[in-house]
């Protein structure tokens, strides 16, 4: 565990018990024990997101997909996450978040090792789906649950489940890239991930306890009103940064999806160089620990605003420059760094921000749907812009352009209306 992690678990008192229950005091073992599973957890649903993309030029050409079907089949797992957030929101502010945390790790595992076995598009379409299905309901669940017990460093601990993410995002494409070549079949990492969740998922029951996972944000902030505050969960604040979550998924997953396509096919880099470079966004997203920490600090609107600014400058580097093999992987970690690390968890924060602590569930499925919603299609929207106008002005259109309508929805967000706002 990090030492960012163990001052964010310092911060906070014992969690309380689970729904209904009396409260269950934890140590900090405990609480870092449970904690560093979590971040464990989310590291290796990251893995099985992350090792497909560098892996999907072989895929393609096993089962003759063509550039759109392949786009498409890099993105649309995050279909299922969307379909899963809104419900996912519901239960979570009813039921026991720890249970739909562990299921949800079984659900996407599964998935993951179903997708080799596919024999076409449509059942391969449909391991996806699964995978991201529970995918979104973990992620629901994590930043739910981390959400209230670390409500007053909550974009800390965001910023360190993120790293933890980017870390998934780093290993996944050297792993998978190097257990294909080994073993001579990109089958082998979607097994090898797979039975990781699988095994998290069975420490997870009997190492997460429930005063971690259930704890209750409103007696956090007993001594706080929120009169101030929408009584609705949908409210103009959420609305505009669910607007900004779909701007920034489209943008954000239709790069990542395709990202080592350009690489191998348009700068004709290898297998390894691609992996590399996708790794490079990974480490760039370790940052989420500085992300976070400044959402803690500072206008987290301001924060978003600029991050968005700057993927769409660093998108030009990376479409317009044709660098070698090591500028490109340090535009790919200035990308990972603000499109992962700092975009992701401050989004992810300013939406339970957004709402009054007693609807962090429904805020968080909220993000989940509206971040990863269209970002299904974002991968087959990306390839249909390569094939009309190639690689150069398509990543302008989808990764410069459309970042600037986020900025603008963000000019709508009322910072001073947020549950953390001094009054």
């Amino acid at each position: 565990m990090t030492q960012a992690a163990q001052a964010a678990v310092g911060t906070m008192p014992a969690g309380d018990g689970t729904k209904g229950s009396g409260p269950a005091a934890l140590s900090r073992p405990m609480i870092g024990v449970g904690f560093a599973l979590v971040v464990l957890s989310y590291m290796v649903n990251a893995m099985d997101r992350q090792v497909f993309p560098p892996l999907l030029p072989n895929i393609r050409a096993e089962y003759g997909f063509s550039l759109e079907q392949g786009g498409l089949l890099a993105t649309n797992f995050t279909l299922g996450m969307a379909l899963a957030g809104l419900p996912a929101g519901y239960l979570l502010d009813r039921f026991r978040r720890k249970t739909v945390l562990v299921a949800s790790i079984v659900v996407y595992s599964l998935g993951t090792m179903a997708t080799p076995l596919a024999t076409g598009l449509a059942d391969m379409t449909l391991y996806r789906v699964v995978s991201g299905f529970g995918e979104g309901m973990q992620s629901a669940a994590i930043f739910a649950a981390m959400g209230a017990f670390f409500a007053h460093r909550r974009g800390l601990a965001f910023g360190v489940i993120g790293l933890g993410y980017s870390v998934g995002v780093f290993i996944a494409p050297l792993i998978g890239v190097q257990l294909m070549t080994l073993h001579g079949t990109w089958r082998s990492p979607f097994y090898l991930f797979g039975c990781a969740g699988l095994l998290i998922a069975a420490a997870a029951l009997f190492l997460v306890k429930t005063g971690l996972t259930e704890h209750a944000a409103e007696k956090v902030v007993a001594t706080r009103t929120y009169e101030y505050m929408p009584a609705s969960a949908y409210n103009r604040n959420t609305v505009a940064l669910a607007v900004h979550s779909v701007v920034s998924g489209v943008a954000i997953y239709g790069f990542l999806g395709l990202y080592p396509t350009y690489l191998i096919s348009s700068l004709h880099y290898s297998s390894e160089q691609a992996a590399l470079a996708m790794s490079c966004l990974g480490f760039g997203g370790m940052l989420a620990l500085l992300g976070g920490w400044l959402g803690d600090r500072v206008d987290q609107r301001a924060l978003l605003i600029l991050s968005l600014l700057a993927v769409s400058a660093i998108s030009v580097c990376i479409y317009e420059t044709r660098a070698s093999v090591g500028v490109q992987c340090v535009f790919a970690f200035l990308m990972g760094a603000f499109g992962l690390g700092f975009l992701y968890p401050n989004t992810n924060s300013a939406m339970q921000r957004a709402v009054r602590p007693g609807q962090i569930g429904r805020a968080s499925g909220l993000f989940v749907t509206s971040y990863y919603g269209t970002a299904a299609f974002s991968g087959l929207l990306f390839a249909a812009l390569v094939d009309s106008f190639g690689w150069s002005r398509a990543g302008l259109l989808q990764v410069t352009v459309l970042p600037l309508a986020g900025v603008t929805a963000l000019c709508f967000v009322r910072t001073s209306l947020f549950n953390n706002a001094v009054r």
